[in-house]
């Protein structure tokens, strides 16, 4: 959806009253993409295509790993914005909706007052967490099947990493950091599946130990952080590339943990 914007038509006249409101919906359509994991790159085009499809002449973009500055220029009038960007953690279906409304008002479907319409009522979808709970677990046993585990040290990942999951996702309802988050979902599933050695389940335990902490690997802020570096937006791209990090920092830490208290020095 990351199509080359479209070149500036001719410039229709825009009211005091419409252009702020145009900048007002340009920064927040770049807020819900930059908290939700968009990369920059779209995140600027996004919202040009929004704003000259809204009838400005043209929309400047300043994305950062914390804020976006946005200006919209009409007419020799221009009005800037700053707004704080929080994270609120990756929803691939909340940013596809927010491509599809922006589309909409490019085609002529919607107007201003109907995109604002339609973005205010968009909300992240979040599935059960017992159902990504358990939808991680099986994930991980199926990369610890091909790394040739047993059958019983795929059932110790399967607990362990639903088990770490479901406290990750704990821990980020209560709104701990994500460092936190992520050492103490290492810690347990380390400990989970390194006990279960101590207890003889399973002929697989160091394949099982390592498939049971996949599921803390930051994928996501790693290709975003590479992608952003790649076209050019430097200061987001290397913060997330450090967040990305300090996220396995935190996720070593917590299995280094595990590993000294329950001396599962076996693992190593």
């Amino acid at each position: 959806m990351a199509a080359t914007p479209p070149a500036p038509g001719p410039a229709r006249q825009l009211a005091e009253e419409d252009q702020r409101e145009t900048t007002r919906l340009c920064v927040e359509t770049a807020l819900l993409l930059m908290q939700h994991g968009t990369e920059s790159a779209v995140v600027e085009n996004m919202v040009r295509r929004l704003g000259l499809s809204l009838g400005v002449e043209r929309v400047e973009a300043g994305i950062f790993a914390n804020s976006v500055v946005l200006t919209t220029l009409s007419e020799r009038r221009s009005m800037t914005t700053v707004r704080r960007s929080e994270d609120r953690g990756i929803n691939m279906h909340l940013v596809t909706e927010v491509q599809r409304a922006v589309l909409s008002v490019e085609a002529g479907e919607l107007d201003g007052a109907g995109y604002r319409t339609r973005l205010e009522g968009l909300f992240p979808f979040h599935y059960p967490r017992w159902l990504v709970s358990l939808a991680i677990g099986l994930s991980c046993a199926c990369f610890a099947r091909l790394a040739g585990a047993d059958w019983a040290g795929c059932g110790v990942v399967v607990l362990a990493s639903s088990a770490a999951m479901g406290l990750r996702q704990g821990v980020a309802r209560l709104r701990f950091s994500p460092l936190v988050a992520f050492f103490a979902a290492a810690f347990v599933a380390t400990s989970i599946a390194g006990l279960s050695e101590l207890m003889g389940v399973g002929e697989t335990p160091r394949i099982a130990a390592a498939s049971s902490v996949l599921l803390l690997v930051p994928g996501f802020p790693l290709i975003n952080g590479v992608s952003d570096v790649v076209k050019g937006h430097w200061s987001t791209g290397v913060a997330r590339l450090v967040f990305a990090t300090l996220l396995s920092a935190a996720t070593c830490t917590g299995i280094l943990l595990a590993i000294s208290l329950w001396q599962l020095w076996g693992l190593l």
